[in-house]
């Protein structure tokens, strides 16, 4: 038999076809391919009289070296036809014929041989190498990586396979999925990182914020960091990475990172996101990157007579530090209620509750790595209730007392798993709080809550088919204040969407079920429909199911609740997302059509 080393370097239908393999593959030098010959078997498949050789091989080494000379001089029609032998003949001829094959960019033939060798020699990962170099010239992506994928299971060190799977997700945009691979050779070793546009934030703010300089090598855990440590600046809201070869094996990195500046950029889009609100009586004046620094401020202001708020919050980095970042906040409510359906206490219905509350707090928050952040802060606030009826004040005294609370709570965030070769994550979190009811009758209470959360992008490169599901549940306990209910329906004040119960009803909050224990799922596909430059449009359907209690039996929703339906996403300018939803409830039989703008 020809020796391993002979065979390997003539690797044809991987190696020679991928000429430099990280981005070579794209062009395949065609130098590296003879030209197609018409076959040597006739269209039954059988030797035709005009190729066979009359030549007798008293062995199949005999007969693999012959080959190996013709496909060594170039002669990859004599290479393939003297290789080829019978059924039971050496794994390595059919390794030939394969090779010499793909030589002639004759795909198919080449595939046929390497599969017939690799049902003799089925632990050998040289065939899964070449069949994948096969389907990546066939423009089967999917079939070459689970060919390459079962390679490294039979040989995990071979480094021409990692470097030609990585080299393929890379080709999709999955830059996560490749640097896997990538990182187990030590690649892609960096000679330069930019940002484009050049970055008006503090320049070692913003390195602090990356995390990786030239000349390490990007791995997924520093690309991951930097995510992370970006989305606590607040003012990167798209990103995108863009390697390409330089000298000596290294890469150029690019972060192609459009800044949020002070007002927006430009101006109108700005001038969108401030004023996105206007159809529900709202604004959002909103100013980024102060100073350079990464210094937010955010705010709502509400008009709406039934529903009157305004809110503010500032953050900013700590110590210089991307990874911590410190906010305070605001928040006055001035809310008219209607909790006909939703109070079932005695006496008249309570339909004109008004809920005055004024809030104010701090917030820490860190990033400590590219899967765990953790965020602590405390809440004083003040409220206090008008129009109640006085069957209402008596039976529910713990929820409708005038005061003053004092909070604290902890929240851990945490990636669970990451499978970007199929483009699927899972995120959980889980919050405490723990507070006082400072008024004659009432005390402590506290709450707790947790979320898993998983995304599937089902398609090899965009975000076509976007599949999420999302479970939550919670419970408060104690002397919890009205304000502090859960609420399950669809409203822009709440974010326990139950899409087919309305959150209002005549403009006034209430007409969804409330309580102090609850559990949520959500399920929904968004299908990409359309798509310009200014705005795209995503539809797809959704299920939302749900329940909630309370133990005192004045809330709740007494039973379980399905909800169905379709929403439309517009994202315009890549600054606002406008929500358009059409929900049904399944067991009342409501619909319920609701707009909102999401920032």
């Amino acid at each position: 038999m020809a020796s391993r080393r002979k065979l390997d370097a003539a690797r044809g239908a991987g190696q020679c076809a991928c000429g430099v393999i990280v981005f070579v593959l794209i062009f395949f030098p065609q130098e590296c391919m003879a030209k197609n010959r018409p076959p040597p078997f006739d269209a039954q498949g059988k030797r035709s009289p005009a190729t066979a050789t009359s030549q007798e091989f008293p062995s199949d080494a005999a007969r693999l070296a012959a080959a190996q000379k013709a496909f060594d001089e170039g002669r990859y029609e004599d290479a393939a036809r003297t290789a080829r032998g019978s059924i039971a003949s050496s794994a390595n001829l059919d390794f030939v014929v394969g090779l010499s094959l793909a030589k002639l960019q004759r795909w198919n033939e080449s595939r046929a041989a390497f599969e017939k060798g690799h049902g003799k020699a089925p632990r050998e990962a040289r065939f899964l190498v070449e069949l994948a170099g096969v389907d990546y010239r066939l423009k089967d992506m999917r079939a070459a990586k689970r060919e390459l994928r079962a390679a490294l299971k039979l040989d995990p060190q071979d480094a021409y396979t990692r470097e030609f799977l990585g080299t393929l997700y890379f080709l999709d945009g999955n830059l996560e999925a490749a640097l896997k691979y990538w990182n187990a050779i030590e690649k892609p070793r960096l000679r330069d990182v930019s940002v484009q546009p050049p970055a008006k934030l503090d320049p070692a703010l913003l390195q602090n914020a990356l995390g990786f300089n030239a000349p390490q090598v990007l791995t997924s855990d520093a690309l991951l960091g930097a995510e992370a440590r970006l989305d606590n600046l607040g003012i990167y809201p798209y990103r995108r990475v863009e390697l390409s070869p330089a000298t000596g094996g290294n890469y150029d990195a690019t972060l192609h990172m459009p800044e949020r500046d002070l007002w927006g950029e430009p101006w109108w889009a700005g001038a969108l996101s401030w004023l996105s609100g206007l159809p529900y009586a709202t604004v959002y004046p909103e100013a980024y990157n102060l100073r350079h620094e990464a210094i937010n401020v955010t705010s709502l202001l509400r008009w709406d007579s039934e529903k009157r708020r305004a809110y503010a919050d500032i953050s900013t980095p700590v110590l210089h530090e991307s990874k911590y970042q410190f906010r305070v906040y605001f928040d006055g409510r001035n809310e008219n209620w209607n909790l006909t359906n939703t109070f079932f206490g005695a006496g008249p219905a309570l339909s004109d509750l008004n809920v005055r509350r004024v809030a104010g707090g701090a917030e820490l928050r860190s990033v400590v790595n590219s899967r765990w952040s953790w965020s602590t802060g405390i809440e004083i606030a003040n409220r206090s209730f008008r129009n109640l009826t006085t069957s209402a004040a008596a039976s529910g005294k713990s929820f409708f007392s005038d005061g003053n609370s004092f909070a604290y709570w902890a929240r851990l965030e945490r990636s669970l798993l990451r499978l970007p070769e199929d483009r699927f994550t899972v995120e959980g979190s889980a919050e405490a709080h723990i507070g006082r009811e400072y008024a004659n009758h009432l005390g402590s209470f506290g709450t707790v809550r947790g979320s898993l959360g998983a995304q599937w992008f089902p398609q090899a490169k965009g975000d076509d088919y976007e599949m999420q599901a999302r479970v939550r549940a919670g419970e408060s306990f104690g002397d919890v204040p009205f304000d502090e209910l859960f609420q399950l329906g669809i409203e822009r004040d709440n974010d326990l969407w139950l899409r087919g119960h309305a959150g209002t009803s005549g403009g006034r909050k209430g007409a969804a079920p409330l309580g102090r224990r609850y559990f949520l799922a959500n399920w929904d596909v968004d299908k990409n429909v359309y798509g310009n430059g200014f705005f795209t449009v995503k539809l797809g359907p959704f299920v939302d199911s749900g329940a909630i209690a309370d133990s005192s039996g004045l809330f709740g929703s007494r039973r379980w609740l399905w909800d169905t339906g379709a929403q439309c996403k517009i994202r315009v300018l890549g600054t606002v997302t406008v929500v358009l939803s059409y929900g049904r409830d399944l067991r009342g039989g409501r619909n319920v059509f609701y707009g909102t703008a999401v920032h």
